[in-house]
């Protein structure tokens, strides 16, 4: 990694610090360092910042990364579309989420995107972003920065994502599937910032997993490790949006958990979801989670099942990967402590006692937020590589 990244890194996660302090945290000679901090100072990267605490001696002096930094941090759902400006220690400085539908396709979403984005420049939160990143609810190819056979994205496949955004906003794009972009932020923010096994897995409308090997991300060789959610658990179950049969994704997750919600109240076996049925017109997770927490038995069986399926799934991964952590998020989080008590039980009963020994399986602490804070780490960091795109596979950059 190049004297700069480092530098510009480093400032961002841990704040301003002295000219002194910095040869020694970054093991680098002085003479070199303070002639690329001189050049990151001129270039618009840094700022002085005033004298820093006397150690005795002449008093070195304070740098900073410049406060007019800005980066667009943006997580695409199914449904909706969560965006966030931030500085470059990745502070939010504004905010805005809206419904979308992703089945309007690529030109209308991205056009809705560019909206929201210059309504947030309008108001004064940035002049020009100096990078932008987006998770996607699909396999992407991280290299080429568009998404391949997206199973819930109809007309996205191998849409340029990336070149279009840059060309539209002027600066570098990085683009990633939604769950690894969640990792991240986790990673970076979140329960996980002391992991460096991690897995973390997205129950949503659907099922997927971000993994981390030694703090990186791993994509696998074409970007589509940690798809979980298409792992198959009965060849004879029902079909899945990927069309195959039986995926973890087609028995649970947003979608698979309303449609059974659905079938218990239409055939009266729930009267507390055939009350909100009738009353709805439709059923969802959250009417689910709420049956639930009424003391539904009918509901909580739903939730159990599905908790049971992602163990066994999960069980498996955890003994072929052993991670030090799991973290749970995503929409369906939001059902609360019967889902991650089953998934739990299911591990622990399964996986190799040397894996689960040690290991926590939590709830994401970021909730919602955990996709922006990725977009907006991928962001900082194709900045301070100075690149167009994070390039990579394999166990590749974060």
């Amino acid at each position: 990694m190049s004297i700069p990244y480092r530098v510009l890194s480093l400032l961002r996660d841990q704040g301003p610090l002295s000219r002194a302090q910095l040869p020694d945290r970054l093991e680098v000679p002085r003479p070199r360092l303070l002639a690329e901090l001189d050049r990151l100072v001129a270039a618009g990267r840094l700022l002085e910042a005033g004298p820093a605490a006397s150690r005795g001696g002449r008093r070195s002096t304070l740098v900073r990364l410049d406060p007019g930094l800005r980066f667009a941090a943006v997580d695409l759902g199914v449904g909706s579309v969560d965006i966030e400006i931030t500085d470059g220690s990745l502070s939010t400085v504004a905010a805005l989420s809206e419904e979308t539908d992703i089945l309007a396709g690529p030109d209308a979403v991205l056009a809705h995107v560019g909206e929201l984005l210059r309504t947030l420049r309008e108001a004064g939160h940035y002049e020009r972003l100096d990078a932008l990143g987006i998770g996607l609810p699909g396999p992407v190819s991280f290299r080429e920065g568009i998404p391949v056979s997206p199973p819930i994205m109809a007309g996205w496949n191998r849409f340029p994502v990336r070149d279009t955004l840059a060309r539209d906003h002027g600066c570098p794009v990085v683009v990633d599937n939604d769950v690894n972009v969640m990792a991240i932020g986790e990673k970076h923010a979140g329960a996980a910032t002391t992991v460096e096994h991690l897995l973390f897995v997205k129950i949503g409308s659907g099922i997927g997993s971000g993994v981390q090997v030694h703090g990186r991300i791993y994509r696998g060789a074409e970007g589509c490790a940690g798809d979980i959610g298409h792992i198959q658990v009965d060849g004879d179950g029902p079909v899945c949006a990927c069309g195959n049969s039986g995926c973890l994704e087609a028995y649970f997750g947003g979608t698979a958990l309303a449609r059974d919600a659905t079938a218990a109240a239409r055939s009266g076996r729930s009267e507390q979801l055939a009350e909100r049925l009738g009353t709805r017109g439709a059923l969802t997770a959250v009417d689910v989670g709420a049956c639930a927490a009424a003391g539904d038995a009918v509901s909580v069986g739903l939730i159990r099942d599905g908790g049971r399926r992602v163990g066994q799934v999960l069980a498996t991964v955890v003994s072929f990967m052993n991670p030090s952590m799991i973290v749970i998020g995503g929409g369906l989080a939001g059902l609360g402590h019967v889902l991650l008590a089953e998934i739990r039980s299911v591990v622990y009963k399964r996986s190799l006692p040397l894996a689960t020994g040690n290991l926590p399986i939590v709830m994401s602490t970021l909730g919602p937020r955990a996709g922006v804070v990725g977009a907006a780490f991928l962001a900082s960091d194709a900045c301070f590589r100075g690149e167009n795109i994070v390039a990579g596979s394999g166990a590749g950059r974060p």
